[in-house]
């Protein structure tokens, strides 16, 4: 008897060592990129903002985040803000989320269950930020570094019962609220049914790249770059995101209707996906990629004076942890013990007019009530 507990105790031991997954990365040399240090001029003004810019790091928890302000010797335009909070996650249906309902829950102020695409518990169409806001005249747009039919962006325009429907996700896109988009890609676009392409034609002016000529004067403008535009870093991507976040404000800015404003939803999409690869060097560069989308948003809302922008996550990814490093020499190791999402809470930055609306601890679904409630006020 003594002996087959002793069996049957190496055994548990063994298989709970194998269950556990601990990978190392490191990054070495990091190019210090500098940050962008605002003015606070409009910072936790007690006036309603006119627009709102919600920053979505897709899988981005304290960890990721701290791991790019090492590497990019300490500083972050993330840890230049001032009003902090936390966000939980948990869809549902289940403690730990997916995208699809995290984006959903942020598209729409409902939690759901995991894999809805703008959905409620009963896959019932729930209304989006973006088709709430129509009403009162404040336009609207998006934008990623992953396919438009992504988990997170779809959320914020599609109403499908599951995440994986993607010829539904993109036949939804011409009758929606999004005045902008860019977001990958060509080559998906091209795969989708022909009687879809041409109605997203017909509804938006589509461009494959951010320089075309006709984003300037078009009236409805979806951008879908070939894939390797917005990919990982690592793998040639460049600097869409930021150049894409700014192009969405300059264009949503110069179209809102006077007295009115505009949503924007950007998604530093690959953060997440890097860190379910256990790619620590990608997701180093991925965030610090997503800060610079951040500056960006940031520099607008010191221009504009009516603008707040709200950054947070979906979820945390991987359960990163950090180590070791030297900042100095851009040099950074960290420790995932997952390939998956975790129910971690994630950080929330906010900076602009009622800021302060979301220090403490929030669910993700009422991170979207507090923007409705702003956007809609009278």
């Amino acid at each position: 008897m003594k002996k087959l507990f002793i069996l049957v105790l190496a055994a548990a031991v063994s298989f709970s060592a194998g269950a556990q997954k601990v990978v190392k990365g490191s990054i070495e040399g990091v190019p210090y990129q500098g940050s962008y240090h605002p003015t606070y001029s409009s910072d936790g003004a007690s006036y309603i903002p006119k627009n709102i810019i919600l920053m979505i790091g897709d899988g981005t928890g304290l960890a990721q985040i701290a791991s790019g302000y090492f590497a990019n010797n300490e500083d972050l335009t993330y840890f230049n803000l001032k009003h902090l909070g936390w966000v939980t996650t948990r869809s549902a249906t289940d403690f730990t989320t997916d995208s699809a309902a995290s984006g959903t829950a942020y598209a729409s102020g409902q939690k759901t269950y995991n894999y809805a695409i703008g959905m409620d518990l009963k896959k019932r169409p729930v209304p989006n930020i973006p088709e709430r806001v129509k009403e009162k005249g404040i336009i609207a747009g998006i934008v990623s570094t992953d396919d438009l039919n992504g988990a997170t962006p779809a959320a914020f325009f599609a109403h499908q019962e599951d995440r994986g429907m993607t010829d539904e996700i993109w036949a939804d896109i011409p009758a929606s609220a999004i005045m902008y988009f860019a977001a990958g890609s060509k080559e998906k676009f091209e795969k989708r049914p022909a009687a879809t392409q041409k109605a997203i034609k017909e509804a938006f002016t589509v461009v494959y790249s951010l320089e075309d000529p006709v984003c300037a004067t078009a009236e409805k403008l979806g951008v879908l770059p070939p894939a390797v535009e917005t990919g990982y870093i690592v793998n040639g991507r460049t600097d869409f995101l930021p150049k894409a976040t700014r192009q969405a404000i300059d264009f949503l800015n110069t179209r809102k209707q006077e007295g009115k404003g505009f949503f924007l939803m950007v998604e530093g999409a690959r953060i997440d996906k890097a860190c379910h690869g256990n790619d620590f060097p990608s997701a180093v560069k991925e965030l610090l990629d997503f800060d610079k989308a951040i500056a960006e948003a940031i520099k607008f809302a010191d221009e504009d004076g009516n603008t707040l922008v709200v950054i947070s996550a979906d979820h945390e990814t991987s359960g990163l942890a950090i180590w070791n490093g030297d900042p100095k020499k851009g040099n950074m190791e960290g420790v995932h013990v997952s390939g998956g999402h975790t129910a971690i809470p994630v950080p929330l930055f906010a900076y602009g007019p009622h800021a302060q609306d979301f220090m403490g601890v929030q669910g993700n679904e009422q991170v979207s009530q507090k923007i409705l409630k702003l956007l809609l006020a009278e």
